[in-house]
């Protein structure tokens, strides 16, 4: 069962050669969730063998172009192909209006439903949930309104030890992995902890696009298993940071180690580092497990399986 991040671009405002803007792919049980969508989206999803007609949710964090002006080729494509299925945008309130633009200039062959879900919170708040997966949106510091996203696996149903199968019955063994105790009509009692397993810990991952450090974000992703955070500008530039509601290398690291994290990966990189050594290095000071995002990189997330 994949869990993994694709980074399929890493840019910040400025995409240079072999950077392009923030787009990334989260599969989850083999369930594609967009997250951000810059220019040159549809192009990175070819490359990256992404189906399109997989994509059924986008998640826009906030409207700066970067990572906003992908979508318009993005649904062009879609149409094209021939989609059918419901699209379900989830974007801060004014992209209704960037939405209706194109479906009055573009959307004349656009034959599939495009639902956009408001995002408007002010502390984490469940926008997204599936047989497998919950979705919370959370606001994060910067210039406009703009969201983090918290993805979560759920807990997965218990399994029966099986040197105790034998001995119970089919409605035992249902109530036992439903977390009920089981009492006999000889009065002996099964107690649910005593039969059953979780099978795997349930993953996690968090998506923190552009943001200045605030004192409750930490607290929001506590023991995220991966965290994405945009790390634009090294510390030498801590003031500009400072000034465009950005992270250096060093704030971003600073949140993983507060949230217990087990793995941090940094990218939306200003085009001022040509050489992204600094940053990385910079980061493995406060947090070791740290990565560079690179176009093209998948990041995955092990299963831990219960040892019986």
């Amino acid at each position: 069962m994949e869990f993994s991040l694709t980074t399929m671009g890493t840019a910040s405002a400025h995409p240079i050669v072999n950077r392009y803007p923030s787009a990334h792919v989260l599969n989850i049980h083999g369930r594609l969730f967009l997250i951000d969508c810059g220019e040159g989206t549809q192009v990175q999803l070819c490359r990256c063998g992404f189906s399109f007609g997989k994509i059924n949710e986008i998640f826009i964090s906030h409207l700066h172009g970067d990572h906003v002006f992908g979508i318009f080729g993005l649904l062009s494509t879609m149409s094209l192909i021939g989609r059918s299925a419901p699209l379900y945008i989830y974007a801060p309130r004014d992209f209704s209006s960037i939405l209706n633009f194109f479906l009055a200039h573009f959307g004349e062959g656009v034959k599939f439903t495009i639902e956009h879900k408001v995002l408007d919170c002010s502390a984490p708040e469940m926008i997204f949930e599936s047989k497998s997966t919950e979705v919370y949106a959370f606001p994060l510091n910067h210039r406009i309104s703009t969201f983090g996203f918290l993805f979560k696996e759920k807990e997965p149903k218990m399994n029966i030890f099986k040197d105790k199968v034998d001995g119970l019955t089919f409605g035992e063994m249902v109530r036992l992995k439903s977390g009920e105790d089981v009492i006999r009509d000889n009065g002996q009692i099964l107690a649910f902890k005593d039969y059953t397993y979780i099978p795997y810990k349930s993953r996690s991952a968090a998506y923190c696009s552009d943001t200045a450090p605030f004192e409750a974000l930490p607290q929001w992703i506590k023991g995220v298993d991966l965290l994405y955070h945009e790390a634009t500008f090294a510390s030498d530039r801590a003031e500009m940071a400072k000034a465009t509601n950005h992270s250096t290398a060093l704030q971003a690291a600073t949140v993983a180690k507060l949230s217990g994290a087990g793995q941090l990966i940094i990218g939306h990189y200003s085009s001022r580092y040509p050489d992204l050594t600094v940053l990385l290095e910079e980061a493995r000071t406060i947090f070791p497990n740290t990565f560079l995002a690179k176009e093209g990189m998948k990041f995955e997330v092990s299963l831990q399986q219960y040892n019986e």
